[in-house]
């Protein structure tokens, strides 16, 4: 992951108007580094045991004020704080954690182009990201090597171009919001030259943890595609939103996109019903539909977040007999190898 600039103060809430003008990449640069800055901001010092100089170390903490403004003030159990806070159980190395959960390596079919699925190609976009979740699967993932914006996407596009059976490009990362909308922009006119292109498929996190993000420009590219668009947003409790991300949602869907949300069960987190309910309640009100709800990918360093499928299947049950179908999202596992995610 490519390091931010250093920290500032938390920027004050701010219409979409102003939102343009203070500009997304200056947020970003001002994102917290620093987890004892973090506490402090949140009044906890020397309230959090388990804090990792080594884990930080290891994977840094990054995590945009915003966001940081969403989590509860004196609470050392804050889910916003527990996804991102690096902690000594990273370090403690578990049996059938691994640094490529989900076989991405493996299924490498050109410079930064991941190909798993019949139909579909993943461009792993960008190392960057906004926000550093501790859960990642690909927090070990050789982003220097495997980029597909290097060279001008030329090298990731042409190993695309040669599979006509792949009809849908899914940008991830990273995050692929990470880059600046020109660069996004580059790639667009390299895919328009693809004949058996049906769908673009944009994974992204950007929206939730940074909504300023989802710009003027941004906007404007987006209305400009040829193909129809799904936005696929990752929030994982219901207090992730507020009144900045419902906006940023209503300009996605805005361009005629459509937004779904995939999440990951994670203990400490989201691991009971009224959290899970909440949570598609929540996302459903700000217009985006539940999609996936992931079992945790086995990456080292997350094995504290893990949640026993028998507890999963107990939880997914329970969503069913509360939420409407539309509200209950897939509980599904990623395994290396299979031809699609594998429902549980």
């Amino acid at each position: 992951m490519i390091p931010a600039a250093s920290p500032a103060l938390q920027p004050a809430p701010a219409g979409a108007g102003t939102r343009d003008a203070i500009g997304w990449k200056r947020l970003w640069r001002e994102a917290v580094r620093d987890p004892r800055e973090l506490l402090a901001l949140l009044g906890l010092e020397g309230r959090v045991p388990g804090l990792s100089d080594a884990a930080a170390a290891q994977f840094p903490l990054r995590v945009p004020r915003g966001f940081v403004a969403r989590m509860r003030p004196g609470d050392p159990h804050d889910p916003l704080l527990r996804q991102v806070l690096p902690l000594d159980e990273e370090m403690r190395p578990v049996p059938g954690f691994t640094l490529d959960a989900v076989g991405d390596a493996a299924a490498r079919a050109g410079h930064g182009v991941i190909h798993k699925y019949r139909g579909r190609a993943l461009l792993v976009a960008t190392g960057s990201c906004a926000v550093h979740c501790r859960y990642c699967f690909r927090r070990h993932f050789p982003y220097a090597e495997e980029t597909a914006a290097a060279g001008g996407w030329r090298e990731a596009v042409a190993a695309i171009r040669m599979d006509a059976s792949i009809h849908e490009v899914i940008l991830s990362g990273g995050d692929p919001l990470s880059l600046a909308t020109p660069k996004l922009a580059e790639l667009a006119e390299l895919l328009r030259d693809l004949p058996q292109l049906r769908r673009l498929r944009i994974h992204t996190r950007l929206p939730v943890v940074l909504p300023e993000r989802v710009d003027d420009e941004f906007e404007a590219w987006l209305r400009s595609l040829p193909w129809p668009v799904a936005v696929v947003v990752h929030a994982n409790h219901a207090f992730e939103f507020d009144a900045s991300v419902d906006a940023a949602m209503a300009r996605l869907r805005g361009t005629g996109a459509s937004v779904l949300n995939q999440a990951v069960l994670l203990r400490g987190v989201n691991d009971s019903v009224d959290a899970l309910a909440d949570l598609s309640e929540r996302s459903f009100a700000a217009g985006v539909l539940p999609y996936y709800l992931h079992q945790l990918d086995r990456v080292a360093g997350a094995a504290h977040f893990e949640v026993p499928d028998a507890r999963a299947l107990e939880l997914h049950a329970a969503l069913v007999a509360r939420l409407s179908g539309y509200l209950v999202p897939r509980l599904v596992r990623e395994v290396a190898g299979d031809a699609s995610k594998r429902a549980l």
